[in-house]
């Protein structure tokens, strides 16, 4: 007359709930994108993502620190350079933002991972990610030419004293190419995190603000991934893998689940998702009209993700997820 099994049992007390939990959220698995941009004391809060700011490097220091102290192993730098050109200088430049704030970073917070997004979008007059033909406004880029500024980028942005090269442009052979520069000249021990499965989505369009990097005609459609393509993303690293990939990204997360899914079962590198700036600016948006509580959806949303199968999780909510854990 009554049920045999009652699941219910294991859930009827907090502290059981916790002992019989499948999939736990930790700060080690939090990645925290910071944007650098010249100057002092700068501190330009980013209009469509509230609580994420543009920083110069003397704040990009201060919010490494925070970040160590919370337990959070990992930053991602992006850079907004002074100026941009068809050449991308800005990204492979000893001086170019990224390298600076990736050496004063390291100086400051040794034991902090820095990573460092390895992309030319933000640094090219047109915001497209390499090379393109003259006169071209279609924004297909030129993939092999393309693959040599990428190549001096990952070079000085190693010397500088990244950890770990995220390359992010989703070129053919970007990894290989990136591999090869880096053993070259004597960084054969620096990982390489591809973004192996980027699409080419909607979900990215608070990010162009923060980087300040939307193309300035066309689109990325040509390079980036197309979102109804789930087979093409095992082909991609499967290439990425033979290239040298140490560590997989899949991007966007919320709206690729699925994907991190088919990554992680395909393969037994870290995957890593990247919990992407629309997905951040809507949660903060909904939270601040009252609509829905912010730390339980967040902490909800990044479990989903290691659920999925992610190993590491890049977010905006890093800072705050790490002092709700601290807490829950």
């Amino acid at each position: 007359m009554f049920p045999v099994h009652r699941p219910r049992r294991l859930r009827s007390h907090p502290q059981l709930r916790r002992m019989v939990r499948e999939t736990v959220l930790t700060t080690s698995d939090l990645i925290y994108p910071l944007f650098a941009v010249p100057g002092t004391g700068v501190a330009n809060e980013v209009r469509s993502m509230p609580g994420v700011y543009q920083l110069s490097v003397d704040k990009i220091v201060e919010e490494a620190k925070e970040t160590y102290d919370l337990g959070i192993p990992s930053i991602i730098l992006f850079g907004i350079p002074e100026d941009k050109d068809t050449e991308a200088t800005g990204a492979w430049h000893d001086c170019g933002i990224v390298q600076k704030a990736t050496e004063a970073v390291k100086k400051a917070v040794p034991d902090l991972i820095v990573m460092v997004d390895t992309c030319l979008c933000e640094y090219t007059s047109h915001g497209h990610c390499g090379y393109l033909e003259v006169g071209d406004l279609s924004g297909r880029v030129l993939n092999d030419p393309t693959l040599e500024l990428l190549k001096k980028t990952a070079v000085s942005q190693a010397q500088a004293g990244a950890d770990i090269i995220a390359p992010s442009g989703m070129m053919d052979g970007f990894v290989g190419a990136i591999r090869s520069g880096l053993d070259e000249n004597g960084f054969e021990d620096i990982p390489i995190m591809s973004y192996a499965a980027k699409y080419s989505s909607s979900y990215y369009g608070p990010f162009r603000d923060a980087a300040d990097s939307s193309p300035q005609f066309g689109d990325r459609r040509t390079y980036q991934m197309d979102p109804g393509n789930g087979k093409e993303a095992l082909k991609e690293i499967e290439l990425d893998i033979l290239e040298g990939a140490d560590m997989l990204m899949v991007k966007p997360a919320l709206a690729y689940m699925d994907i991190i899914w088919r990554v992680k079962q395909a393969t037994h590198l870290p995957v890593a998702a990247y919990n992407v700036s629309g997905e951040y600016a809507m949660v903060k948006a909904s939270a601040l009209n009252g609509w829905i509580d912010e730390e339980r959806v967040v902490l909800e949303t990044l479990t989903g993700f290691k659920r999925a199968g992610a190993d590491l999780v890049l977010t905006y909510h890093a800072k705050d997820a790490a002092r709700w854990l601290q807490t829950s």
